[in-house]
């Protein structure tokens, strides 16, 4: 039986990675077909689809009245794509930095800085109530209109693209439409194999469900948008991936954790659990909005720093577990 959910556990993580990676590709046509900019074509299509199975995780779990699952999985995702995601995505950037001197990623910073930090506050009293769920959800529609508030923020034109006749261009969106279905109906089988593991595993070796979301389910829902960053990075597409990664953090953080929430309240909460957790998350998401803001760049050597600081907390989670 042991062995029977270390495979299932394996092939959903599996599942996560490869349905993620198709939902990204096919997104991506879609985003061109609507012609957005780079930033919010990232934000909302691959930060949407990346943050599908965080979804998934999060409604799978409240229906079976375990979202603290969920919350470990958003506060663990959180810390990886602040902190290893663009870290790796800096290493493997052409120039060796990722330039953040738009206004519009300025403004997005405050909103990842906040998003990131409200959970935190918001299980100080031990629980995540209904109330706050909604709260979060209206945080995220606070940035939706501000970002959708002027044209020029999201509209371009792709003039390097070949532009084929518009028969063509509507059956390519059909396809990619498809095929976003076929990826969505992967990701609800990933993530019901992976909560069934996942409750196994903690009750094999008496683990809090928590620490299992923290490092080890968070870790595999961030696999798409950690490799994407990497991809975009070699092309020297830097929009893509400040779009991608903030936008993977305000969507988990906001609009995931909120509807997780209003189906199940998360409550009578541990918070000592995940101590660590929280406290990395704060360091990860202060550090990153200083690098972007200081000097409009996130340098070699600053990255290199997120990466360490994403070792560290994985090293401490492990020795004062």
């Amino acid at each position: 039986m042991f062995f029977l959910y270390i495979l299932v556990f394996i092939i959903s993580c599996i599942l996560l990675y490869y349905s993620g990676q198709y939902l990204v590709s096919s997104l991506t046509g879609i985003a061109k077909f609507l012609g957005w900019k780079e930033f919010v074509v990232a934000f909302f299509l691959m930060a949407f689809a990346a943050s599908l199975p965080n979804l998934f995780l999060g409604i799978f779990s409240a229906f079976q009245k375990i979202p603290q699952l969920s919350l470990g999985d958003v506060i663990g995702g959180n810390v990886i794509d602040l902190t290893l995601a663009i870290g790796l995505a800096v290493l493997f950037a052409k120039d060796g930095k990722i330039i953040s001197d738009s206004r519009l990623v300025q403004g997005t910073s405050i909103f990842t800085l906040i998003a990131a930090i409200l959970p935190l506050l918001m299980i100080l009293d031990n629980k995540i109530s209904r109330v706050d769920g909604l709260f979060l959800i209206a945080f995220f529609f606070v940035y939706f209109f501000w970002l959708f508030s002027k044209k020029e923020r999201f509209l371009k034109v792709y003039e390097d693209l070949k532009t084929p006749s518009i028969i063509q261009q509507f059956k390519n969106f059909f396809i990619d439409f498809i095929k976003i279905i076929f990826g969505v109906s992967f990701l609800l089988l990933a993530t019901e194999g992976i909560i069934k593991s996942s409750q196994f595993f903690a009750e094999t070796f008496n683990l809090p469900l928590i620490f299992i979301g923290l490092l080890i389910v968070a870790l595999g829902n961030a696999l798409p948008e950690t490799y994407f960053s990497i991809i975009s990075a070699k092309k020297g597409e830097t929009w893509l991936i400040l779009g991608n990664l903030m936008g993977s953090v305000i969507v988990p953080a906001t609009l995931v954790l909120g509807i997780v929430v209003l189906i199940c309240p998360i409550e009578n909460l541990n918070i000592s659990t995940m101590l660590i957790a929280r406290i990395f998350l704060f360091i990860s998401a202060v550090f990153f909005f200083f690098f972007i803001r200081s000097n409009h760049e996130i340098s070699r050597k600053e990255g290199i720093f997120l990466f360490l600081l994403y070792l560290i907390f994985v090293i401490t989670e492990i020795l004062l577990k």
